[in-house]
């Protein structure tokens, strides 16, 4: 695939990243609610430049090598108005990841992006496994996992923005997802 497809579900535009979207980044994703169960790679307290810096010198490079999938979070009522972002990785352990807003959060747009991602990650991609890692302490990321009906496959101990805690591993196969979803 050359380039990241616009997609879209009932109620959003997932919309490929550009390096405009850095600003709305900046403003939505540097909040504790957002990075706390991120990975410890992840700086905070986040810099004034943290979301142009990750979009340029990160997502778009990866996203020219063909390594990873990213689209910013829209609502489709108003486009403008971006709530979060999710993105997908040819990356061993850790194909998918998102955040979402938290004025956004507990309205199931997240299930919704998910879908959409998955669909693309299963169908376009033709990817026959999705593995995704989060911290223990994150049930509203373990409930997405939970009704996708992966499984849990591994937990280790592993840093995250808020400290050391449990790191699982949720995994679906594409046969499972073709199943569950036809």
């Amino acid at each position: 695939m050359d380039a990241t497809p616009m997609l879209y579900t009932e109620r959003l535009t997932l919309s490929p990243l550009q390096l405009a979207d850095a600003v709305a980044i900046q403003q939505l994703f540097a909040h504790w609610e957002v990075v706390r169960y991120l990975d410890s790679r992840v700086p905070w307290p986040y810099p004034e430049d943290g979301a142009f810096c990750y979009v340029h010198d990160v997502a778009l490079p990866a996203i020219a090598r063909g390594e990873e999938w990213h689209w910013m979070i829209r609502l489709t009522e108003n486009p403008a108005q971006i709530i979060g972002s999710i993105s997908l990785a040819d990356r061993p352990g850790n194909h998918r990841g998102f955040w979402l807003s938290p004025a956004w959060q507990g309205r199931g747009f997240m299930k919704e992006a998910c879908v959409t991602v998955n669909r693309y990650w299963f169908e376009t991609l033709k990817r026959p496994l999705m593995q995704v890692p989060k911290a223990v302490a994150n049930e509203a990321s373990r409930r997405v996992s939970r009704r996708e009906r992966m499984r849990l496959i591994s937990s280790v101990e592993a840093s995250f923005v808020s400290g050391d805690m449990l790191r699982e591993t949720w995994e679906l196969t594409r046969e499972e997802w073709m199943r569950d979803t036809l």
